[in-house]
């Protein structure tokens, strides 16, 4: 099943820059071949549900290997079973109407 999920990974208890941790997850969706986009306050990634949710644990996992004691995320995702809809094509939906 393709899922479109949107997540924001934090480590705690290192420091107030986290910006080579996003890295880190960064160069693993890349690895997998999973679409994805970064925002100000989280990523935005897509793909078979099994591959993106290992993605994460992938990240769970480097970020805990970086030195993170404790990490908290938040998930939002979204499925469908009447049509294919990529992030690009939510997009283009609205920006069609803007």
């Amino acid at each position: 099943m393709n899922v479109i999920a949107d997540f924001c990974v934090v480590p705690l208890g290192v420091g107030v820059s986290v910006s080579k941790y996003v890295v880190a997850c960064q160069e693993i969706f890349d690895g997998l071949g999973l679409k994805s986009h970064l925002h100000a306050y989280g990523t935005n990634v897509e793909g078979e549900w099994e591959t993106v949710f290992g993605a994460l644990k992938q990240c769970h996992e480097k970020i805990h290997d970086m030195g993170a004691p404790r990490i908290t995320t938040t998930v939002k995702l979204g499925t469908r079973t009447d049509r294919k809809q990529t992030m690009d094509d939510k997009l283009q939906s609205v920006h069609e109407k803007l």
